[in-house]
């Protein structure tokens, strides 16, 4: 072999052994994009305003916004909330006369919202309500979100 072959065969074959030797593993780090974070948890349902009245529309919303109210009455109480998911609503309807209460009635709904929405509740009684002061007391998951007074004539 001469000189040159020699030559020629010891580049390929340092060629070959540094193109086969073992290779170097490189660590990828991942950096989450912001723009694909997971949505935020439900802020869960919340109470808004009470309204009372003498007639709801088909959006269960007072139309005829009253606190005084004759004894042949139907008697309603509007509550809007916010939010989405499951909770309870309850009202507590009571007759008050000097510093003790009566109950009148007590009703409860279970409420699915997926954003704002009305809840309605009311009252009735075929002979009248005796003239008086009264008050209906609204709970949200079993907590107290407001008491409207109100008046029978």
């Amino acid at each position: 072999m001469n000189r040159k072959s020699l030559y020629v065969s010891g580049m390929l074959l340092l060629i070959l052994l540094t193109g086969c030797g073992p290779k170097e593993e490189t660590s990828t780090t991942v950096t989450p994009d912001p723009t694909l974070a997971p949505a935020p948890e439900p802020a869960g349902v919340t109470a808004g305003s009470i309204t009372l009245g003498k007639a709801v529309g088909p959006d269960k919303k007072i139309t005829t916004p009253a606190e005084t109210f004759a004894k042949g009455d139907t008697i309603y109480a509007a509550v809007d909330t916010t939010g989405s998911g499951t909770a309870t609503l309850q009202a507590k309807w009571t007759y008050v006369k000097g510093a003790e209460t009566t109950p009148v009635n007590e009703e409860s709904q279970t409420i699915m919202p997926t954003g704002p929405a009305t809840t309605e509740f009311h009252i009735q009684k075929p002979g009248g309500w005796p003239a008086g002061d009264y008050r209906v007391e609204i709970f949200l998951d079993d907590k107290s979100i407001g008491v409207k007074e109100f008046k029978v004539t």
